[in-house]
């Protein structure tokens, strides 16, 4: 008899630890499935983005779902996968929509007028940095795929004296 009450003992610790485990997995995906399909937090740093966002970096809230419906417009400040470098992420304000005119400046530090005038391919946006002299934009890349955008920016918490929605 005292065999049969380990066992059973044992089948009882087992089935508790399995759905403690369970209920973790499921909490993990679910943190998985909000962060890349919902909304997540993101660090954006460095020059492309003054005034905007600071220097030293910024923790911002990004909306994943807007791009997918096509609810992103001329303003919004996103998240784009670089076309430059798959592995990082760039931040940027769009400027531009399919079928819009671009005139851009050649060198946007020079005095002369040298200006080119783009049309925003179909599929593709028009994304640039507020700081114009140090942001390597669409200015350099070209129009960017729509496929690329990763999020639409609405809100900073941190640091804490700029938190609210943009």
């Amino acid at each position: 008899m005292l065999p049969l009450s380990n066992f059973q003992l044992w089948r009882s610790f087992a089935k508790e630890a399995m759905d403690a485990s369970m209920l973790v997995v499921n909490f993990f995906c679910f943190l998985q499935v909000t962060r890349t399909h919902i909304f997540n937090a993101a660090s954006v740093s460095g020059p492309s983005m003054l005034p905007t966002f600071n220097l030293s970096g910024d923790i911002v809230l990004v909306d994943r779902i807007s791009p997918r419906l096509g609810k992103i417009g001329r303003g919004d400040i996103v998240l784009v996968r670089s076309p430059e470098n798959p592995r990082k992420v760039i931040t940027k304000r769009l400027i531009g929509i399919e079928g819009d005119r671009m005139t851009i400046a050649v060198d946007p530090q020079s005095i002369g007028d040298d200006c080119k005038t783009v049309i925003v391919p179909k599929g593709h946006v028009w994304v640039q940095g507020d700081n114009v002299y140090e942001s390597r934009d669409s200015r350099t890349f070209g129009a960017v795929p729509y496929a690329l955008l990763q999020g639409r920016v609405f809100g900073r918490v941190w640091p804490f004296k700029d938190f609210g929605a943009l």
